[in-house]
Order: C-alpha cells, then structure tokens, then sequence
C-alpha cells in the first residue's frame, strides 16, 4: 500500500470541537467517493473517539487532540486520534461494552464497542499519565464500486 495523501491537525479538547473533527475527516475522505453510510459510520466512530478523548482523558481540564488521517491507494483509510491526558490504565477493560470510567457522568459505556461496530479495526495504544492514541482503520467501498459489481453479477445470469 502507498500513502497518497495525508492530513494532520491538532485542536484544543473541548467539546465544541468533536463537530469540527468529524467534519475534516470525513471532508478529507469524501474524495474516494465513498457511501452515504460510509461517510455516517466513520463520522460517528470519529466522534466516539474525540468525545472519548475530551471526557475520559482530560477530565474536565485542557488539553490538546491530535488527528492524523492517512489515505492509501487501495482505499483504507487510517485515522489515528491521541490525547495527552491521563491515559487509560487496563484498555481490554476499558474496550469492554458497558464499562465506563465516568459513571458519576452517567455515561454508557459503549464508545469502543461502537468503533468497533463501523471500522474495520480498531487498535488502542495508552500509557498511564502520558495519554492514548486511537487508531480507526477502514476500507472504503465506494457507491461506484458496489452498483458496477451488481451490475456484473446481473449481467452472467
């Protein structure tokens, strides 16, 4: 696989600005033309990961988000998102459907399960004190792609 482009940025942790995430990502990806559901699974997957990032790693104080997003020609796609927060201390824990590590903020639990719902792969790097990095991973089916392959099987009826 060859990079063939490449977008990098940074913003503080806040909440205002997960929208923001999202809206770069998915503009960034658009150029692979990618389906309708596509483009809603990886918003929603970015969005569990910045929200993840700004709730659970800063907790309630500031800090900075960095967003890399990475093209292939082949049409996967990475995005790696990383706090330097508080980091998280047993992540097969933490990726567990249900667990939270904010119950006092009645939150659900289900950020990674839902990650991993919508990529392909989804792999989590933290260390305790110097924050987590989240690496989102898919390949794109274009709309394109899956009419033309339709139409092949139609068409050897």
């Amino acid at each position: 696989m060859k990079v063939i482009n490449e977008l990098k940025f940074s913003f503080p942790a806040q909440s205002c600005n997960e929208r923001i995430a999202r809206m770069c990502v998915t503009s960034f990806i658009s150029e692979f033309d990618p389906s309708v559901s596509e483009l809603a699974e990886i918003k929603t997957a970015v969005s569990e990961a910045v929200t993840n990032s700004i709730v659970h790693g800063y907790r309630n104080r500031s800090g900075k988000i960095d967003v890399q997003v990475r093209a292939y020609d082949d049409k996967t796609v990475y995005i790696r998102i990383t706090d330097h927060g508080c980091g998280i201390g047993d992540v097969e824990k933490a990726m567990e459907p249900l667990y939270t590590s904010a119950p006092e903020e009645e939150r659900a639990g289900l950020g990674f399960a839902v990650m991993e719902s919508f990529m392909d792969k989804v792999k989590v790097k933290s260390e305790l004190g110097k924050g987590t990095t989240v690496t989102l991973c898919r390949k794109l089916v274009s709309a394109d792609s899956i009419i033309h392959n339709q139409q092949e099987r139609n068409c050897g009826r």
